[in-house]
């Protein structure tokens, strides 16, 4: 069966296939390997992209722009000091406009509903940077890295430590229950997922294979091939930083946790930014197992992929 994504948006892997995200990694590694090569496209070319943004971004934008531009395309960077988003004009009617100017848009920011909005009215390929709900493009980029590390992604143990409830963590719940990849969520009590989003995640893991599994305790880190955080005050939360620290601190990625997994060959991931003495040690995010700067770079090469496959026939 050919996989054809021409004309979708990516709000969340809940609407994508296991055989559609495989298909985009397959994908993404092949632009990569184009990117490696020197090999100049412009599949872009006579193109453009909105990028509307109310939080603010290194990798996501810089990730977006790069690989549309790079092509031949044309980038558009808009804030919410730029244009009426939501202000004096309604979501609705702005992607109207946009979808009459532009090829494709890409939202970064707070609602889930923002980003379903605009693909609902914009007419046009609407790409989720990230939300308060979900962060999908993060998610396909760590599961290239994992890949490019093991080989294959399908059982191996990722484990997640810290907050259990942010939108980096619900992307990878979904990916991971679509791809059989086993997920431990490590977070106190207070900072578990919301149990309604894993009973709705649970058929798509039994359907794979995938144990997805949450604990308070760090030593289920054992047995995993790699090794996941993130920061501990999300944007939006900063009133919440000295409590976070506090109930996290236990929690952080530091020598003594990586070395419980029991694997010499336990690979590291961080999201970015990091907060190094917080969440992680700074020796182990700068050093031999760490692959955040890898994810960093995926970021890129995914997104084009995704693009590529839903902008170009």
């Amino acid at each position: 069966m050919s996989v054809s994504l021409f004309g979708r948006y990516l709000l969340t892997w809940l609407d994508y296939s296991a055989e559609e995200i495989r298909y985009l990694l397959d994908l993404s590694k092949k632009v990569k390997a184009e990117s490696k090569s020197g090999a100049v496209l412009r599949r872009f070319e006579g193109k453009t992209l909105a990028l509307l943004f109310e939080k603010r971004s290194t990798r996501t934008r810089c990730a977006f722009e790069t690989a549309f531009g790079e092509e031949g395309g044309h980038p558009v960077f808009l804030s919410t000091a730029d244009i009426h988003l939501g202000v004096k004009e309604s979501i609705e009617d702005t992607a109207r406009v946009l979808g009459r100017m532009f090829s494709a848009i890409q939202f970064r920011g707070f609602k889930q509903s923002t980003a379903e909005t605009l693909a609902k009215y914009s007419g046009v390929p609407v790409y989720n940077g990230l939300t308060d709900d979900f962060h999908p493009t993060q998610a396909l980029a760590d599961i290239l890295t994992l890949e490019e590390s093991f080989g294959s992604s399908a059982g191996k143990k990722l484990c997640y430590v810290g907050d259990g409830r942010n939108n980096v963590v619900r992307s990878l719940i979904v990916i991971c229950s679509k791809l059989g990849i086993n997920l431990s969520i490590i977070a106190p009590e207070t900072l578990k997922p919301d149990q309604i989003f894993m009973d709705r995640c649970a058929p798509l893991a039994a359907e794979s294979g995938a144990k997805i599994r949450v604990s308070p305790n760090i030593d289920d880190v054992e047995g995993a091939d790699a090794v996941y955080t993130d920061v501990w005050t999300s944007m939006g939360e900063e009133d919440k930083k000295d409590e976070r620290k506090k109930l996290l601190s236990p929690y952080q990625v530091n020598r003594a946790l990586m070395n419980k997994t029991g694997k010499p060959g336990t690979i590291f991931l961080h999201c970015l930014p990091a907060v190094k003495g917080e969440e992680v040690t700074e020796d182990v995010i700068d050093g031999q197992q760490s692959r955040a700067w890898d994810q960093a770079e995926n970021r890129k090469h995914t997104i084009k992929a995704i693009m590529l496959a839903t902008l170009c026939k």
